[in-house]
Formats: structure tokens, C-alpha cells, sequence
């Protein structure tokens, strides 16, 4: 079919304004992922300076967004001579891709066992979404409020995994009082089956810091939880946590180093474990 000479001077016109803007749009959309990260850390000190300057908590998962990376290690003990080293805790990397928001991305701990033999092996791997509601600097105000949702993916051995997924929506604040802080978080976790084995627990943890000589944070926990369905429903347990924390160090630029220690020590009747030496290093940048 032959095609009017009108129509093909159109469609060449066309053809030729729609070429550069097609390019274009693709120099942009190029330019923006460029400018994304090469703004990167000017973006992530704008958002920090907007919120309390707090060092992270031992147990307590801090309200505040922070970017850093993190292995914690864990010495619990029981009872009955059972003796379980947590080789990771679950931490890993720390990001703030976007205003008001922090994604961590964990590395599944592994678990070593004095009994029963050939127990060993990684736990499921955890991921945590921060959404900043409110916050305040200490020079206005000194508090922050964080809705977090933590989730785990079942990719733990048989005796170290949990066999399903959880997903754990949680409330944070924090409030400073000068060099005194508290740090508080709430939240309940859905496991996506096995109800009656892994229940619906409740998790209220509270930090109490307070900072010396810039440096030196001592600070008091309480990790509290609640079972509300399952076998263990109405078993409360409670643990005492008393720590010290030293940083945020600085070693080049926007690099420092945290780094301190802690133990838990149960005052309930019903308890995973009687002690938990927790030790903590922490690159943040």
C-alpha cells in the first residue's frame, strides 16, 4: 500500500521529535540515579541532624535511623548446663535510602550448641523497615517517634529456624532529658503458621542511657515479653540488663567505630536462659 506523501512528512516529524525526547528522558532518568548517590551521604547528615544523637542501645532497637555495620555476639547460658554462642545476633548493614526511612538487612546468626550434638547451624534470616513519624534534634526538643516492621524468611535449619515466616509491626519513641535518655520500643509478632508452637508474643524492651565524658554510655535495659497464644500462653519473662557502651568514635571522615558489652540475667521463672554475655561492634558511617 503506498502511503500519501503528506502522511510520511508527518510521521517523519513526528519520528523526529519523539527521537531526542526518548533520549533525553533517558539522559535524565541517568542523571538522577547518578545524582542519588553521589548525594548520598550529604542527604543521610541531613536527615540525622534532624533526630536525637543517642548511641545505640545493646537489646533495645534504637527509634533514631542510623547507617552503620554491626555484628553483636551472644554467650547464653542455662540451667540445666546448656550453653548456646550466637555468632552474629542477626545484625548486619544499616542504610537510609530515603527521608525518614532505614532499611536493615541482617545476616542469619549462627547458633553453636555444648548439647545436643549436630544442633549447629544458622538461624532464619532478618530484615527491619524504620518509617521516622516524628523526631526532634536536642536543640528542639530532644525526642523521636519510629514505626518499625520487622520480618524474618524461614531459611534456618530444622532445630535453629523458626519453620515460618514472622512479621513483627513495633512502636518506637525515645526522649532526652540532657545527657539522660530513654529509648522504648512495643511490638507483637505473627508468625505465618505454626501458631500453636510459636504463639504471639509481646516485646517491650526500654533503654536507660546516660552519656559521660562524650564517649561513655552506661545505660540500664529492661527486656520484657509476653506470650498470648500457643502452649505458653499468660508466660511472662523479664531480664535485667545492665551495659556499657563507648562511641561514637571517630576514625576518618564520616567513619567512627561503637563498641561495648552487656548481660541479660533473668528474673522470671519462665526464661530461654538464665545469662546472655552480649558483646557489640559498630561501624557507623
Amino acid at each position: 500500500m503506498k502511503i500519501p506523501a503528506a502522511s510520511t512528512f508527518v510521521l517523519a516529524i513526528a519520528l523526529a521529535v519523539a527521537t531526542p525526547c526518548r533520549a533525553q528522558t533517558v539522559s535524565e532518568f541517568g542523571s538522577a540515579i547518578e545524582n542519588y548517590f553521589i548525594n548520598w551521604f550529604p542527604r543521610v547528615t541531613q536527615i540525622q541532624s534532624e533526630q536525637p544523637h543517642w548511641v545505640t542501645p545493646l537489646v533495645t532497637v534504637t527509634p533514631r535511623l542510623e547507617e552503620e555495620v554491626r555484628y553483636d555476639q551472644f554467650f547464653q547460658s542455662s540451667r540445666d548446663g546448656l550453653a548456646t554462642d550466637n555468632f552474629g545476633g542477626g545484625k548486619g548493614l544499616e542504610l537510609i535510602p530515603f527521608q525518614n526511612t532505614e532499611v536493615i538487612v541482617g545476616m542469619p546468626a549462627f547458633l553453636k550448641r555444648n548439647m545436643p550434638r549436630n544442633t549447629d547451624g544458622f538461624g532464619d534470616w532478618p530484615f527491619l523497615l524504620k518509617l521516622r513519624l516524628l523526631s526532634s534534634n536536642e536543640e528542639h526538643g530532644n525526642y523521636i517517634v519510629t514505626a518499625f516492621m520487622g520480618f524474618t524468611v524461614p531459611t534456618g535449619s530444622k532445630v535453629n529456624g523458626n519453620g515460618h515466616s514472622l512479621f513483627t509491626p513495633t512502636l518506637a519513641a525515645g526522649k532526652g532529658f540532657g545527657d539522660f535518655d530513654v529509648q522504648s520500643t512495643v511490638g507483637v509478632s505473627f508468625p505465618s503458621g505454626g501458631l500453636d508452637r510459636l504463639g504471639m508474643p509481646l516485646a517491650w524492651n526500654t533503654a536507660f542511657q546516660y552519656r559521660l565524658f562524650k564517649y561513655f554510655w552506661p545505660e540500664f535495659e529492661t527486656n520484657y515479653s509476653w506470650q498470648s497464644y500457643g502452649a505458653d500462653t499468660g508466660h511472662s519473662t523479664l531480664y535485667l540488663s545492665p551495659g556499657l557502651l563507648i562511641g561514637r568514635i571517630p576514625i576518618h571522615d564520616r567513619v567512627g567505630v561503637t563498641f561495648g558489652a552487656g548481660e541479660q540475667v533473668a528474673v522470671t521463672f519462665h526464661r530461654n536462659y538464665n545469662h546472655n554475655l552480649i558483646l557489640t561492634a559498630r561501624i557507623p558511617f
